[in-house]
């Protein structure tokens, strides 16, 4: 039997099996279920509080609901294409199971109101959940970082190795970058927390509703003002889609190191063996599958990103079907994001570092250069003219095939008589690192300071 729609009272005829399948959500927005009930039962209290319901209604609404949660959590519920979406699945479960009173429920708002009600409910879910899988990546990051907050590896600008750091202190420029992304998914969670249910299609409705006891129902920070911009905007997906694009981005930064550092003509980490894969032709390969997926992951979130940006772009208020392509990006960014944080902490805690190799690289690139140039800077030295004695010192010693520290004071003499026994504090990675003490360096105990103030911060 053709089932009927909300609205199919005004047509002539059915609409057409290709349409229903063109223009039905129901595949992915069942997602949404849960929250769905959430909001409908805050509206049916607020309902029955204003004297829309009756008591009768408001308990049976209530039964019915629960017994359909029941039913989707165990997976009973038969989802109906010819019903659309998930709010017209669950609310022609509630009529079949309650009868008038499931049809009661309806009053006062509209799908447009409620679908983006639920998108809301959801997204302050996963953004919570996503905070939570950030601070555990971070936390793997610091256990890494405290490991080796004295392992010296060469730092590189330009892919050339520049001056010496630590990698404790390298690990923890990623701490920092997941400590910028969970600040803005907690900023964008306070512009998603904000109530549309009331504004109805797009113009409010004529029942005597009470829009903040619903927020407060529902703990939403606020509701809605202006009821078009209530059902038509979408800036609160945009902006976590924005601030989830940028995690990946971070993570395929960290991704494109993790891949050089593990090649063998780096060999600088190893990632554990269950991260990794084999070739089916070359019996010798150990391929860093998961973060060259995660480099390539990060494409999709920038390009749901876009995808959202220009779905929005060109529509005039109010609400627009366009809108039903919201759904899919974000979920796909909710999930891509999540799936990585997740194997990304477990991943880290695989992660075994190759002090040797970074030490040799350190040796191989001149690292010390500009702790060459500042002693003579603070000998008295202009840091042009001390540029200068340090850029023909390299090349010296380039040419004997040597490092600076391997130069004899009198070879280092013959660029500056300002050069004394003491620049050899200075010319090993060590003495580098020791140099640069304070508040951000990479002087081990600022390491360790760093390391013990983002741990104090996850613990709060």
């Amino acid at each position: 039997m053709q089932e009927s729609h909300a609205w199919s009272g005004r047509f002539s005829e059915p609409v057409s099996e290709l349409v229903k399948k063109y223009t039905a959500s129901i595949d992915f927005d069942k997602r949404l279920a849960e929250f769905d009930i959430e909001g409908s039962l805050a509206h049916a209290t607020m309902l029955h509080k204003a004297g829309v319901l009756s008591d009768d209604d408001v308990a049976a609404i209530r039964r019915g609901m629960a017994e359909i949660l029941d039913d989707i959590r165990a997976g009973r519920l038969e989802w109906s294409v010819d019903l659309e979406d998930v709010h017209m699945n669950v609310e022609r479960r509630l009529t079949d199971k309650i009868g008038d009173a499931g049809k009661r429920l309806h009053t006062g708002r509209s799908r447009n109101d409620q679908v983006a009600t639920d998108i809301r409910l959801w997204l302050r879910a996963q953004i919570d959940a996503i905070v939570g899988f950030i601070a555990e990546l971070q936390t793997s990051l610091l256990e890494l970082a405290e490991k080796h907050a004295d392992t010296v590896m060469p730092g590189f600008t330009h892919l050339q190795v520049a001056q010496p750091v630590t990698f404790g202190h390298h690990m923890l420029a990623y701490v920092e970058m997941l400590a910028r992304d969970a600040e803005r998914m907690t900023d964008c969670r306070k512009r998603v927390n904000r109530l549309p249910l009331g504004a109805a299609a797009l113009a409010g409705t004529t029942f005597p509703i009470d829009r903040q006891y619903t927020a407060q129902l529902l703990g939403f920070d606020d509701v809605c003002h202006n009821s078009l911009d209530a059902v038509s905007d979408r800036d609160f997906a945009i902006e976590f889609t924005a601030a989830a694009s940028l995690v990946m981005v971070h993570l395929s930064r960290l991704s494109e190191e993790l891949i050089l550092w593990m090649s063998p003509r780096v060999g600088f980490i190893d990632i554990a063996d269950r991260f990794c894969t084999g070739s089916s032709i070359m019996p010798q390969k150990k391929n860093p599958d998961v973060p060259e997926l995660v480099r390539g992951k990060s494409g999709r979130v920038v390009g749901h990103l876009i995808a959202l940006v220009t779905l929005m772009k060109a529509q005039p208020l109010a609400y627009n079907k366009d809108n039903q392509e919201d759904k899919e990006p974000l979920f796909d960014t909710v999930d891509t994001l999540i799936d990585t944080l997740r194997i990304y902490a477990d991943m880290m805690r695989g992660v075994t570092v190759k002090p040797e190799a970074m030490r040799a690289a350190v040796l191989q690139g001149f690292a010390t250069a500009t702790d060459l140039a500042d002693y003579l800077v603070k000998k008295g030295l202009p840091f042009r003219d001390s540029h200068e004695v340090v850029a023909l010192s390299v090349r010296y010693a380039e040419g004997r095939g040597v490092d600076l520290a391997d130069l004899s004071l009198d070879e280092l003499k013959q660029f500056s008589q300002l050069i004394e026994q003491d620049i050899y504090q200075v010319l090993t990675p060590e003495g580098s690192l020791a140099q640069r003490d304070h508040v951000g360096g990479t002087a081990p105990n600022q390491v360790r300071a760093q390391i013990a103030r983002h741990k104090a911060r996850l613990a709060s």
